[in-house]
C-alpha cells in the first residue's frame, strides 16, 4: 500500500467520524478454560461464567474466544491440558480446582490465571494472601473451610437421629483431606461421628457408596470438589436410592442433594469473570485481591426430603434462602 493512499484512508476515516485505529479488528482474547471435570457436569457453571463476561461488556465472537479443555475427572490429566491450553496463546486461564490451578502455575509464570470458586488458596498454597495474592494468579474463592461446623449443624438439626455421618471426598483436591480433619475436630461437640470415603475419579463414586454402606452412615457429606459437583447428578441418585440424607455445597442441591449451604458457586464464576476483564484491560493478578464471598446460603431440597420422609423443620424452611419444590 503506498503512502498516498494510508494517508487517503485516514483522512476518510475522520470524515466518517471514526478513528484510524477502529480500522485495524483488535484481536479477540483468548480465553482458556482448564475445566477438571467434564463439560456437561459444569454447563450451567460455565453459563453463568460467561454471563459475568456480557455483564462487564465481553460479547463471545466479539471480543473473546472461548477455548475450554475438560479433565473428564481424572486430575492426573491436568498438567497436559495446561500445557495444551498454554500453546495455543491464551490471554488468561480460567482455572476450575485446586488441581487445577496448580497444573497451570507448573506451566506458566507469564500468562494469567483466575481462579474460580477455590476452596482455601492460602491454606493449600496457591497463592501468598487474600490480599495480595502475588505472582500470576487471583481470582475467587469459596471459604468453604468455614462452613464445615454449619453444615454439620444444619444436618444434625434435619436429621437429629444420623449420629454416623459418611464424608465423600476427592483426596486429589488439597483442600479436602484439611476439610475433613476438621470435620473429625468438630462432629463430637455435636456428638457424631465421621468417616471419610474417597473418590478419586467417577468411577470410584459407586465403589464408595459401597464403604458408606458398610460404615452403616446415617447420612451423607460432600466435601466441595469439582469433580464431585461435576457428579451431582448420579451422586444424588445414589444417596436416595441408599436413602441417606445429604448435605453438601449449594450447587448440588439442586441436584437432588437435601441441603446445600455455603457461598453461591455460579455468583462466584461471575464474579470471576470480572477479573478476566480487568486481566484482558491490563491489569496484573498480583494487584488484585482474591475475592471472597460477602454471604452464604443456605438451600433445602424439599422433593428430596418427601422422598425420603424427613420433614425439615419450620426453623430451618425460615432460614432458606431457595427451597426447591
Amino acid at each position: 500500500m503506498t503512502r498516498r493512499r494510508v494517508i487517503l484512508q485516514w483522512a476518510g476515516a475522520l470524515l466518517a467520524g471514526h478513528s484510524p485505529v477502529t480500522l485495524a479488528q483488535k484481536p479477540l482474547a483468548r480465553i482458556a478454560w482448564l475445566g477438571a471435570p467434564s463439560a456437561a457436569g459444569y454447563r450451567h457453571i460455565v453459563a453463568a461464567f460467561k454471563q459475568g463476561l456480557r455483564d462487564n461488556g465481553m460479547v463471545e465472537g466479539r471480543d473473546y474466544v472461548f477455548d475450554d479443555l475438560w479433565a473428564e475427572g481424572d486430575y492426573e490429566r491436568l498438567p497436559a491440558l495446561a500445557r495444551e491450553l498454554l500453546s495455543r496463546n491464551p490471554a488468561v486461564i480460567v482455572a476450575t480446582t485446586i488441581a487445577a490451578v496448580r497444573a497451570a502455575q507448573q506451566a506458566t509464570r507469564s500468562v494469567p490465571i483466575v481462579m474460580g470458586s477455590i476452596n482455601d488458596p492460602v491454606g493449600t498454597g496457591l497463592i501468598a494472601s487474600l490480599a495480595r495474592p502475588g505472582g500470576n494468579t487471583t481470582g475467587t474463592s469459596t471459604q468453604t473451610e468455614e462452613t464445615i461446623p454449619k453444615l454439620l449443624e444444619v444436618l444434625h438439626a434435619v436429621v437429629p437421629r444420623a449420629a454416623r455421618i459418611g464424608v465423600l471426598y476427592n483426596p486429589g483436591n488439597a483442600s479436602n483431606p484439611l476439610l475433613l480433619k476438621s470435620l473429625h475436630a468438630v462432629a463430637p461437640s455435636l456428638g457424631l461421628s465421621v468417616a471419610g470415603v474417597e473418590a478419586r475419579t467417577p468411577g470410584e463414586i459407586a465403589p464408595a457408596f459401597d464403604a458408606l454402606i458398610r460404615y452403616k452412615s446415617d447420612a451423607l457429606m460432600l466435601l466441595g470438589d469439582a469433580m464431585l459437583t461435576g457428579q451431582r447428578e448420579s451422586i444424588a441418585a445414589l444417596a436416595l436410592k441408599h436413602r441417606l440424607p445429604s448435605v453438601g455445597p449449594t450447587s448440588m442441591t439442586d441436584a437432588g442433594i437435601l441441603l446445600g449451604y455455603g457461598a453461591s458457586v455460579l455468583e462466584t464464576y461471575r464474579r470471576a469473570a470480572s477479573y478476566v476483564k480487568r486481566i484482558v484491560d491490563g491489569a496484573k493478578p498480583a494487584d488484585l485481591p482474591v475475592d471472597q464471598p460477602t454471604r452464604h446460603e443456605l438451600w433445602v431440597n424439599q422433593r428430596t426430603a418427601r422422598a425420603l420422609g424427613i420433614a425439615i423443620p419450620q426453623a430451618v424452611l425460615l432460614r432458606a434462602d431457595r427451597v426447591i419444590e
